[in-house]
């Protein structure tokens, strides 16, 4: 890997393209080197991970309302649609939408923390779509899928966007942009106009995870992969985007980031050097932000340990300052301690993931958020006996490279009433690479099928891991298998009209 140094340059110095961070990321997604056999496998167990989130989502409302917005736009060739047969296609980018909704609605495929967080599996809508609809190779998107994989999570280790209140779609748009370039073996020039142009098109605040918070989380990704498949279609055509558009003197770095005399660190993989990142990211066991893994874990271990919960008179969880401060008390969010709070919100609030946690013994996708859950008043009090407060020890390993250093979880102090102390802690989820139990693929089989059961037919579910298990192996225009079908009475109910239904 080469660290790449960049920062923000007058208009007047005029920095060459040859020294931008888009062209160096473009001359990585365009560099032919081979995939890896340990890389394509984690694709394909990530292609699997993404189809079981998103068949347990299909009849939420965000993700049918996505689908139906996307069923208006069909297309030849086109691309297929979660829960819709493959014979229904519609235009790429709305492909790839409605099905980016469908796979981050539930907040439970894959992630990736450094500087910045990411979920890199929001990479696979986009660049599959394009896949399908223009006939490629189980071996083509795999290649593409390994590029958006390794420029996002390269753009997370070195750039920090949420301490500028940015939204990390930001880092999605350019990787997807790169995936699909590599996907289409594009050139470097298409390439790197593509990047900067999706960069420009998807920098948005991080609102849309603070307060109240509401299904344009799980839109946000998919708006970014949607914007990154018209990027390239537009410089495809010939046109050009903002240059530089990270380093350029009115830019991201001087003015959305830490200023003009900022220096970031941007690791990237040499020319010929494979491309590996996708086996740094980590998916999730339990439907919550990621940052909960781990204390999901610990709640599990110390229900017993503490007996009575009815006994506790506070909970104080020392942690990260990204935990503290996105899901925890630091974040000042009166919504993530109400009761009537989203689905959304409460799922950035490790006070309350930890009391249901601590009660349940576990974490359920959908029991674990219901309106009677959250208001049940034993859980109500427990929640409001628990506070977080940030280490300084557990910050600098959130942030540490060595992997036996990294942590993501905390240190728990429970205060009984009677003036027993009770402490724990782990690092790391039990499902983390490097944590007690790491997810390999018959995990993500089992995932898919739990999750699917009951929505997607025994025969549909063999179908499916079939092709995605023989993925290297799909020829030209084989794609479309990587799709499900379900029945139409598993896709919810009836939903209002919009401007895309109207017909004259």
């Amino acid at each position: 890997m080469k660290i790449h140094d960049v920062r923000m340059y007058k208009s007047a110095e005029d920095l060459p393209r040859e020294d931008q961070l888009a062209w160096k990321i473009a001359q990585v997604a365009a560099d032919p080197v081979a995939v890896e056999e340990d890389v394509t496998g984690m694709i394909i167990n990530r292609i699997i991970d993404n189809a079981a989130v998103a068949a347990a989502s299909l009849a939420r409302r965000p993700v049918a309302s996505a689908r139906a917005q996307a069923l208006c736009h069909p297309y030849g060739p086109g691309a297929a649609v979660f829960g819709v047969g493959s014979q229904t296609r519609v235009s790429p980018e709305w492909a790839a939408y409605a099905n980016g909704v469908a796979v981050r609605e539930l907040d439970f495929h894959d992630t990736f923390l450094a500087a910045d967080y990411s979920h890199p599996g929001d990479n696979i809508p986009p660049i599959l779509a394009v896949a399908q609809h223009t006939g490629k190779s189980g071996a083509e998107l795999i290649r593409g899928l390994a590029s958006g994989y390794e420029i996002q999570v390269n753009l997370v280790r070195g750039i920090c966007l949420h301490e500028h209140k940015i939204d990390h779609i930001a880092h999605l748009g350019p990787s997807a942009a790169a995936g699909i370039g590599t996907l289409l073996g594009l050139g470097t020039e298409t390439i790197y106009q593509a990047v900067q142009q999706a960069l420009h098109v998807t920098t948005t605040t991080r609102q849309s995870r603070k307060g109240e918070i509401s299904s344009w989380k799980a839109y946000a990704p998919a708006f970014a992969g949607k914007m990154a498949i018209e990027a390239v279609d537009r410089v495809m055509r010939g046109e050009g985007a903002p240059s530089p558009a990270w380093e350029g003197e009115d830019g991201f770095i001087a003015y959305l980031l830490s200023g003009p005399s900022a220096l970031y660190h941007v690791p990237l993989p040499e020319p010929g050097e494979a491309k590996r990142a996708i086996l740094d990211t980590y998916t999730k066991e339990h439907s919550a932000e990621y940052q909960s893994q781990a204390l999901i874990d610990l709640a599990r271990r110390m229900g017993p340990m503490i007996g009575d919960l009815g006994a506790v008179d506070s909970i104080v969880i020392h942690t990260s300052h990204h935990t503290h401060y996105v899901i925890g008390t630091g974040a000042g969010d009166p919504q993530k301690m109400d009761p009537n709070a989203s689905r959304e919100t409460l799922d950035h609030s490790i006070m309350y993931i930890f009391a249901v946690a601590l009660e349940d013994g576990g974490w359920h996708h959908v029991a674990s958020y219901s309106p009677e859950r959250a208001s049940r008043p034993d859980t109500v009090s427990l929640w409001h006996k628990i506070s977080t407060v940030e280490d300084p020890e557990w910050t600098r390993r959130y942030h540490a490279r060595d992997p036996k250093e990294k942590a993501f979880g905390g240190r728990v102090v429970v205060t009984l009433k009677d003036g027993r102390v009770i402490k724990d802690e782990l690092a790391l989820a039990d499902a983390h690479p490097e944590g007690a139990h790491p997810f390999a693929r018959e995990n993500y089989v089992r995932k898919f099928l739990t999750l699917s059961e009951g929505i997607v037919s025994s025969e549909e579910q063999k179908r499916f891991l079939g092709a995605a298990e023989a993925l290297s192996d799909l020829k030209a225009g084989d794609l479309g298998t990587l799709n499900f079908a379900v029945d139409p009475e598993q896709m919810g109910a009836e939903r209002p009209a919009g401007i895309f239904d109207f017909k004259a």
